[in-house]
Parts: structure tokens; C-alpha cells; sequence
């Protein structure tokens, strides 16, 4: 008589070996008869004794939990992998770029990410991720304004978004990012660093890294409201390596703090400085990471009154306008961006209302004269829609990430081999000649190092010429300098009416408050 096998996954142990050498036993099939049947039911006599008592009871309530293969859950990613198409014949003067994928927590900003990396401007979107499905249109052109029609780029955005790519992943996007600002610096470690800014500190700080003998391989800087953020990657002058000495990383961050204080400041001024070494250094993306670094500073100065934001701007009109509504029928709340349009403006949106737990379940986003309009349709990650107050802080925040990006004055690149303490040595020139860096980017490859600072005068007074032959006059000898004015908008010529190829009018802004209208009515 053939017993019915109890689940496997009820036993504390394997099957026992002698069942396992039974020629008749099977996991389908169960026992027959002789010896092996006879264990069997002995076995599970004593099961159900143990069982009984209140350990039993525990051990059997989570031992009785149902088997889920683990590959089950990339099984819907396996069929349904992430899709991305690159159109250069639909419309004459952009790309589009059409992405779908299942829908995940964080894939559009991982998305937006990608061809943030690659300077791509995008003037027009549409996005939505409804029913567990994530569908993206995204127009984009080069940094000059042109499609895009160079291969290999084309390949990267298929390999970083397309079936190959990590998108669904539990651990995010496999793509490089801007983790460092070169796809490798070797082994280096990390240095992360928030405080008030004021002139001359970021000399003092490139300074303080010569002084102690670390080279600097890549930087990151940004400033805004008197703050300042950046993240440095150095390795040891003297062996080329990761600084791992704890006595040693110990001394750079006690000088490295004392520069950030300033001197004459009190203790407890907010300063931060974090350290990471080497394949030890979390992959962050470095304008994200410097988002979440600036973030908490938006509610320390508590931003702009709302009635302001909710006007027609500020000085010049330049002002951000950006206003949070609420759409009851859909139980979405919709967080409306007026601002001059520049590259990057998405992703700092995006980038912003992620990190502060919402969820963008549709956007649509346009250019007309020169200004970004950008709907989108969010929620809290719980699915309801925000507070009042929340309402308030989200236009804080945005209104702060908007503008963090924004230059004005010239733009300095200098290109030239590297060497130890050449920061310090620009920077400290720059300073002498009372310039303040706003923004800066540094990067390093085959022993050339490329430095993109963005200057103005501590008086808010344009740059003189004559400044700017004063600095060509002192680094010119051994870098190479080209100076430009910072442009104020991304230049993309648009044709004023659709063509016969396609072409996309500004004037014609999809709305999905309209679409929601049409619906109701």
C-alpha cells in the first residue's frame, strides 16, 4: 500500500540515506513496504510527537511556510526584459529615446541617470508607470543641440537600458554612473565634505590634500546659499594606493574639519567630512550623493516663503515657480516646475522627490521660450497623496535643487598634465584674483587632468576681461585655459510649426490634467 508522502519541506533534516537507496521510493511516490517503510513511518511517528509540544508548534508554524523557487521572482524580468528603442526618424530635429520595462521602485531615475551621464538635454517627455508597467519618451539632443548619431553612444544607452542592463535589479542600475567622473581612477579613496562656504575655501582645502601627500584623481563641487558640498577621490602620492592608515585618515579629517569650521568659527558649526576606501566606497552616483549632501540644509534655512514661490518669480523673472496641487478623482498630487530650461533639470527633480520617499507615477515635460514646464503626478510610497505641510517642503526642496545647478559669470577650463598640488596651485590663483568658484568638476586620464571651474565675483559684479587675462597670464604657461561665459539656456532650435517629417512644435504641451478632464467629461 503506497502512503502519500508528507512535504518535504515539513522535515528538520534530508531524507535519510537508506530511503534514498530504496529502489520503489520516490518524493512523488512515497514508501511501499519493508525496512525503509518501516523507518519512514517510525520517523513520522516521533514528527508528529515533537510536533506537539509548544516548540513544535513554533518550529512547525515557520517551517510550514509555502516554497518559492528564488529565480521566481526575476521570472517576470526574464520574459518581459527591459526594452529601449533609439528613433532617429521620427522627428527631424531631436532623438527620441522610448524605454519600457517592468515597473520597479527608483527605475526612472535610474533611467534619467543614463543620459544625464551622457550630457543629453531633454526638452520633451512623457512618462508613465501605471498598472506595474513603466513606458518613458524622452526627446533629447546633444550638448550642441544636435541628434544623436554617434554609435558608440547609441550602443551605451542600449546596453544601459536595454535587456543586458540591471535595471530590474534589486541592486539598481549596472551602469557606471558618474560615480567617480571617469569610468575608473583605480584604487583611490573617497572623501566627502559639507560646511559654509566662504572665498578661498576650496584653495584651502586643495591645499590641505597637497600638504598631506594626497593626490587628487576626481572632484566633485558644488555651492548654493552659502553652503558647500564636494566629493574627492585621492590615492597616496607615495605608493599610488588607497589612503587605508586609520591614523593617517584620522589626521586628514581632523585637518580637513578645521578648514571647514574656518577659523574663529565655534565648534559646533555644521560641518561633515566622511571617508571610504577604495572597492570599500559605495557606488553612489556623485550629483545625486551631492543632492542628499545639500538636502538637509534646505530645512535648516527654512527656504522662501510660499507666497513668493507661488508668484511670478523673483529677480529677473529667473525664479523657479513651482506650486503642488491635488488631483482628488486620481488621488495623485501634482507638482507643477516653471524655471528657465537647462540640461540636467529633470534629473534634479526627479533625483529630489525620490530621496524624499515620493513616487512619480506620470510626467509630462516640455520647453517653450527658453523655460522648462515640467506636471508631474507623484505619491508617497504608502500610495496616499502629501499633507499641507509636505506640500510646503516639497516646494522648499525643489526650488533649492533647481537652483543649485544654475551658474553665473565665466567658465574656466583648464587641460594639462597632472601633477601633485596643481589644484591647490589654480585655485589659490583664483582666489588672488577675487574670483569665487560656484561650481567645479575635476577629472583625470592617462596623466591629463581637465578642470571645469565655474567663477563670479564674490560682488555679484560680471568678471572683468582683464581678470581673466591676468589668470591666462599666470597658469597659462603650464595648462592650457579657455574662459567663456557661462550661456544662460540650452540653445535648440525648433522649428515654430510641425513639418512634414515630424517635427515638434514647443507650443504643443501634452497635460495630464487635461487628459483627465477629457476622461471625466
Amino acid at each position: 500500500m503506497v502512503q502519500p508522502p508528507l512535504p518535504y519541506y515539513c522535515y528538520d533534516d534530508p531524507f535519510p540515506a537508506e530511503w534514498l537507496r530504496c529502489p520503489r521510493f520516490s518524493k512523488e511516490q512515497g514508501i511501499g513496504e519493508g525496512a525503509a517503510a518501516e523507518s519512514w513511518r517510525l520517523s513520522e511517528a516521533l514528527w508528529l510527537k515533537q510536533e506537539s509540544s509548544e516548540s513544535g508548534r513554533i518550529r512547525r508554524a515557520a517551517k510550514m511556510l509555502p516554497y518559492f523557487d528564488p529565480e521566481y521572482e526575476n521570472f517576470n524580468q526574464r520574459i518581459n526584459p527591459p526594452r529601449v528603442c533609439i528613433d532617429n526618424a521620427t522627428c527631424s530635429d531631436c532623438t527620441l529615446v522610448k524605454v519600457d520595462s517592468m515597473n520597479k521602485n527608483g527605475i526612472l531615475l535610474e533611467v534619467l541617470q543614463v543620459l544625464s551621464d551622457l550630457d543629453l538635454h531633454i526638452f520633451k517627455a512623457y512618462i508613465t508607470s501605471d498598472g506595474g508597467w513603466f513606458m518613458d519618451v524622452f526627446h533629447v539632443v546633444d550638448k550642441q543641440g544636435q541628434k544623436i548619431t554617434d554609435d558608440k553612444t547609441i550602443k551605451y544607452i542600449e546596453k544601459a537600458l536595454g535587456p543586458e542592463s540591471n535595471l530590474l535589479g534589486a541592486k539598481g542600475s549596472n551602469s557606471p554612473g558618474r560615480s567617480v567622473g571617469l569610468h575608473s581612477i583605480g584604487d583611490h579613496t573617497a572623501i566627502e565634505l559639507k560646511g559654509p562656504d566662504r572665498t578661498g575655501l576650496l584653495s584651502e582645502i586643495f591645499a590641505v590634500l597637497a600638504d598631506l601627500q594626497c593626490n587628487v584623481l576626481a572632484a566633485e563641487v558644488w555651492t548654493h546659499r552659502m553652503r558647500v558640498a564636494c566629493v574627492v577621490y585621492v590615492n597616496d602620492v607615495a605608493t599610488g594606493g588607497a589612503i587605508d592608515d586609520p591614523g593617517r585618515v584620522s589626521r586628514i579629517e581632523t585637518r580637513l574639519r578645521h578648514v571647514l569650521r574656518g577659523y574663529g568659527s565655534g565648534a559646533g558649526e555644521d560641518t561633515h567630512a566622511n571617508f571610504a576606501v577604495g572597492s570599500a566606497t559605495p557606488h553612489h552616483h556623485v550629483d545625486r550623493r551631492l543632492h542628499q549632501l545639500m538636502h538637509a540644509d534646505v530645512d535648516a534655512d527654512g527656504g522662501a516663503p510660499a507666497a513668493v514661490v507661488a508668484g511670478c518669480g523673483g529677480e529677473g523673472g529667473d525664479r523657479p515657480v513651482v506650486t503642488v496641487e491635488h488631483c482628488e478623482e486620481k488621488s495623485y498630487s501634482v507638482v507643477n516646475v516653471k524655471c528657465r530650461d537647462r540640461s540636467k533639470l529633470l534629473f534634479d527633480i526627479v533625483c529630489t522627490l525620490t530621496d524624499m520617499h515620493y513616487v512619480v507615477f506620470h510626467a509630462a515635460v516640455s520647453s517653450e521660450a527658453n523655460y522648462g514646464i515640467q506636471e508631474l503626478y507623484i505619491r508617497r510610497k504608502d500610495g496616499k497623496t502629501l499633507l499641507k505641510d509636505e506640500a510646503e517642503r516639497v516646494i522648499r526642496c525643489l526650488e533649492a535643487a533647481i537652483s543649485r545647478r544654475v551658474s553665473e559669470g565665466f567658465t574656466l577650463e583648464l587641460c594639462g598634465r597632472d601633477r601633485v598640488g596643481l589644484l591647490s596651485d589654480v585655485t589659490r590663483v583664483l582666489r588672488e584674483h577675487g574670483l569665487t568658484v560656484a561650481r567645479a568638476d575635476v577629472t583625470t586620464a592617462g596623466g591629463q587632468a581637465t578642470n571645469v571651474f565655474y567663477v563670479r565675483n564674490p560682488s555679484g559684479q560680471p568678471v572683468d576681461m582683464k581678470t581673466i587675462e591676468g589668470l591666462r597670464g599666470r597658469v597659462g604657461q603650464t595648462v592650457m585655459l579657455s574662459a567663456k561665459s557661462v550661456p544662460a539656456t540650452v540653445a535648440k532650435p525648433v522649428p515654430e510649426t510641425a513639418g512634414s517629417g515630424g517635427s515638434l512644435a514647443r507650443a504643443s504641451f501634452f497635460s495630464f490634467g487635461n487628459l483627465f478632464a477629457k476622461l471625466r467629461a
